[in-house]
């Protein structure tokens, strides 16, 4: 299908407001749409927060400050085209038709049967998902095209492991206690460990390290901004965590890493290209978004997680 552009306009609106795993995930689709349009002034609309890690990706040229669906502020001239990477709709479909486009594209909605595109899937990974959907309308994406240069300014930490404990729901956290036991093995067999997370996660990046006996110093939680958190990951000897938005940084930049999955199949949202990584998965599907750690989660043990990393050390010699 092609997507022609209204006379006079050069604008092209793609809404992604959602997540850092959410942005990660969509680069490759990205960068499609940025070669399918050369010439187009490409602006995403995402939160405010991950706006200097989009530009970084080279794939937009701007960033439209959305902090979700119903939020999305109308351009002082309607784009060519609008782009939904967003979901399924309808909430993302009606955002977007709200701006008047030239065209849209989007996943296919009973909702809005006036908007042509794909039948939507849900058992395909999240990078093909939004690859289908730009060459549906004949723009070629390259899945594997999901890294990023290392930020320029934050200093270098090279050699560091780095254990990053939290997730945005209960359900993909792994238990503190464990973390801290992995980061204590670590520490005993020589890694410099430091603990990462937002503001929000200071307290439990402090629980794990006074659990594994780990320095305040170590604590990192916080302290970086995002750009400082894609160069130290970038930079480390190794990512420990769980089904997170870190998680992606360390497909993003090629960094080794152990990655921790509980409701959701890694073959969802699992890690692509090289690394490498290794993904431990008991093999459970449960609610992402859950309360509480989901089962298949907490029958990961520590000898699991400290295996795959001793597997990982010897791949690497």
């Amino acid at each position: 299908m092609a997507l022609s552009d209204p006379a006079g306009s050069d604008t092209v609106l793609v809404l992604r407001a959602l997540g850092l795993g959410d942005l990660l995930t969509a680069v490759p689709a990205l960068r499609g749409l940025r070669r399918a349009r050369p010439d187009a002034r490409i602006v995403l609309a995402a939160p405010e927060r991950y706006a200097e890690l989009a530009l970084l990706t080279g794939a937009v040229d701007a960033v439209e400050p959305t902090s979700g669906l119903g939020a999305l502020r109308p351009l002082d001239t309607p784009p060519a085209l609008a782009v939904n990477l967003h979901g399924s709709g309808p909430e993302s479909i009606r955002d977007l038709l709200a701006l008047t486009p030239g065209s849209i594209l989007s996943y296919r909605h009973d909702a809005f049967p006036d908007v042509a595109g794909p039948p939507w899937r849900a058992d395909i990974h999240e990078v093909d998902r939004w690859c289908g959907l730009l060459e549906w309308a004949g723009m070629p994406c390259d899945p594997a095209d999901l890294r990023i240069a290392r930020p320029p300014g934050p200093p270098d930490r090279t050699g560091v492991t780095v254990i990053h404990p939290g997730a945005a729901f209960p359900s993909r956290r792994w238990p503190p206690e464990r973390f801290a036991a992995v980061a204590s093995a670590l520490r005993d067999d020589g890694h410099e460990v430091v603990i990462t997370g937002d503001d929000k996660e200071r307290d439990l990046a402090r629980s794990v390290a006074d659990q594994a006996g780990l320095p305040r110093s170590s604590v990192l939680a916080g302290r970086l901004g995002l750009l400082e958190l894609v160069a130290l990951i970038g930079d480390c000897r190794l990512l420990v965590c769980g089904d997170t938005g870190v998680g992606h940084i360390a497909t993003a930049t090629g960094t080794p890493s152990v990655l921790l999955f509980g409701p959701t199949p890694p073959s969802r949202w699992g890690p692509r290209g090289d690394g490498p990584h290794v993904v431990l998965w008991a093999g459970g599907e449960g609610d992402p978004h859950g309360d509480a750690p989901d089962p298949g989660l907490l029958a990961l043990t520590e000898s699991e997680v400290l295996a795959a990393v001793d597997a990982l050390s010897k791949e690497r010699v």
